[in-house]
């Protein structure tokens, strides 16, 4: 039958339209709500139709400084942990060392770890320290738990290098920096990018390890948390809203100067 002939020649595109429906149901809820206008505290029914939500995005007492404070921990952390991470990569690609195999699946550890259980030994750590729970306790544990997502992505990149690119960089008489700064560093730069972006997102999303090493200090994902049991506010809506949109506009630029790129090469 023609219907059944078609179904089998496109069974793998339905099935991804199909998957990527269920992916962003979630989010397209989340910015269904957030333009209702609840008749209570909590943002759970679709009552009416309004703006004022986008119009005042930091209505809410505390809201937009917990945002403020996620961002800054996030972007640090990124920052932090890309440096570090590309670092410890090239070491484990490019250099043969004592304790290199027990370093390599190490590594793998904090992904493999139950968050609570990271959560609590790092508690532990910082309380037998006497560091003061707050800022700088849930930075040095992002930068922790994001390390090893840069070090996958990075060294996956670094591994699938060709070295003769370097050796040939080095014939036609550059230097070290030369060499790195202008063909070793673009070709990992794919890898490098991945893993700060992925750090971004495991950083500003992160409830677990935030909620045990925070002390008083309130970063977004606890504000949610502390909001859901006495209200939930539609600005929360708003804010995943701007943040979902800004992804996608960066998935959108990155493709338009990929497709840029290749075009010039062809």
């Amino acid at each position: 039958m023609p219907v059944v002939n078609w179904l089998k020649r496109h069974l793998v595109v339905i099935a991804g339209l199909f998957t990527l429906a269920y992916l962003l149901l979630p989010n397209v809820i989340v910015t269904v709500f957030s333009f209702n206008k609840p008749k209570g505290r909590f943002n759970y029914q679709w009552q009416q139709f309004s703006l004022d939500a986008w119009k005042q995005p930091c209505g809410v007492a505390d809201m937009c400084n917990s945002l403020s404070i996620s961002l800054q921990i996030a972007v640090w952390a990124t920052l932090g942990a890309t440096v570090l991470g590309t670092m410890i990569s090239f070491a484990l690609v490019r250099y043969r060392f004592r304790a290199r195999g027990a370093i390599n699946s190490l590594i793998f550890l904090p992904m493999a770890m139950p968050e609570v259980v990271m959560a609590a030994s790092l508690l532990t750590l910082f309380l037998n320290m006497g560091a003061q729970l707050g800022f700088w306790t849930i930075l040095i544990a992002h930068i922790m738990f994001c390390l090893s997502f840069v070090v996958t992505a990075v060294k996956a990149r670094v591994m699938s290098m060709d070295p003769r690119l370097e050796e040939a960089a080095r014939d036609l008489y550059a230097g070290p920096v030369q060499t790195f700064l202008r063909v070793t560093l673009p070709i990992a730069a794919p890898g490098i990018a991945a893993g700060a972006l992925l750090s971004f997102a495991l950083s500003f999303d992160d409830f677990i390890i935030t909620n045990f090493n925070a002390g008083s200090t309130v970063t977004f994902p606890m504000f949610v948390w502390g909001s859901a049991q006495r209200g939930t506010p539609v600005q929360i809506n708003v804010i995943g809203t701007a943040m979902f949109l800004l992804a996608v506009l960066l998935v959108l630029v990155s493709m338009l100067i990929n497709n840029r790129r290749n075009s010039q090469k062809a």
